[in-house]
């Protein structure tokens, strides 16, 4: 019987290259998001290689998610690892000129929809034991401020301080858990963040080197077949031309 992975958000970005990645491992996979279309383009382009369960889900409906886990399929039921990638950010604009529902989207996806989907999956995690793994896919924004982070960058702190409080809960039962944390990866990310804005995405990944997906997919498949008897706690991932800047002073002209 063949490894099976969760991931959450899997039609596009780091998800859909998870989805590619774990394939090519042999891996049976579960593969859930809320555009149905695309879900089906993904199991056709991998379903000849491996098994594949695809659930359209929005993962902030937490019956939802619980009914969609207690009526996995029988041979995708025992999950080996899960990548809570589902996410988002939006209105990089100044906090105080962004819309309250912005911040409750980010708050529902990010916070609400990756505690639903690991609360539902625990008890098939801990059954499995050694070796089974929770990858929670953070930011450097949850580690690193900066100007029109606001609640993403609260809400991937949340991811990294989750992530530990787990590994503490989950001491003794063999499953692990990593805060994989991003810096600059050109996916539909600032596509999203901008509203659809196309050269707000080119200016930002312009004349540089970015992290791709599939960058971030090989730490998502290192970290889950690492031997169980180590966990890597946070993983935080930049491009190489990527780097801190001074602070931001406020001066008198």
């Amino acid at each position: 019987m063949s490894d099976i992975v969760f991931i959450t958000g899997a039609t596009s970005g780091f998800g859909r290259a998870a989805a590619h990645r774990f394939a090519e491992a042999g891996w049976s996979l579960v593969l859930s998001g809320r555009r149905g279309d695309r879900l089906d383009a993904l199991e056709a382009e991998l379903g000849d290689k491996v098994a594949v369960h695809t659930l359209v889900l929005d993962v902030r409906d937490d019956e939802a998610v619980q009914k969609a886990v207690d009526t996995l399929p029988e041979p995708f039921k025992r999950v080996r690892t899960l990548i809570n990638n589902a996410g988002l950010a939006l209105a990089p604009q100044p906090a105080q000129k962004v819309a309250l529902k912005d911040w409750h989207t980010m708050i529902d996806t990010n916070v609400t929809g990756l505690v639903n989907v690991t609360h539902a999956l625990l008890p098939t995690l801990i059954e499995v034991g050694e070796g089974a793994t929770i990858v929670n896919v953070g930011s450097i924004a949850g580690q690193w401020p900066y100007p029109g982070s606001h609640v993403y960058g609260a809400s991937k702190a949340f991811v990294q301080q989750f992530s530990y409080n787990l590994r503490c809960d989950l001491q003794g039962t063999g499953v692990r858990v990593t805060d994989l944390a991003p810096g600059m990866a050109e996916t539909e990310f600032t596509l999203v963040r901008t509203g659809g804005d196309q050269t707000a995405s080119d200016k930002l990944y312009r004349g540089t080197t970015a992290l791709t997906a599939e960058d971030i997919a090989e730490q998502m498949f290192y970290i889950s077949t690492l031997p169980a008897h180590i966990n890597f706690n946070r993983v935080e991932v930049m491009p190489t031309r990527q780097a801190w800047s001074a602070f931001a002073v406020d001066r008198d002209d």
